[in-house]
């Protein structure tokens, strides 16, 4: 994946992120990529993944004592048949309760929550 053609929700280039926000980008990173492997040792498709992460931090303004008082990352995911979804949806809570190291690592800091929605795009008879 070429980080150059990254770009926040609101636009931004990742060179323009504080260290905080590449903080919160790099843990849905590492979310994302623990997922793509996980479906793919299952041979599940996934029409899309869009990862939303917000970091609530204890001071009002960004300073350098600012910690993240709380963590909430989404997940949005596009299946292409509905027996997928299961199987996505089991991706990604294994890799938000076990395998991404760096949720893992600031669950220990600050309460991670997180949430779940997946569409599938196959009619249903």
């Amino acid at each position: 994946m070429d980080k150059e053609g990254i770009h926040t929700a609101d636009g931004r280039h990742l060179e323009e992120l504080n260290p905080k926000e590449l903080f919160l980008y790099a843990i849905a990173d590492c979310a994302a990529h623990t997922i793509v492997v996980m479906l793919k040792e299952h041979i599940s498709e996934v029409s899309a993944l869009e990862i939303t992460i917000e970091g609530k931090l204890t001071t009002p303004t960004l300073v350098a004592e600012s910690r993240f008082a709380h963590i909430n990352i989404s997940y949005h995911a596009e299946c292409r048949k509905l027996k997928d979804q299961v199987i996505v949806s089991r991706a990604i809570n294994i890799t938000h309760d076990k395998y991404c190291g760096l949720i893992q690592m600031i669950q220990r800091v600050a309460p991670i929550s997180h949430d779940i929605s997946i569409v599938t795009t196959e009619e249903v008879a």
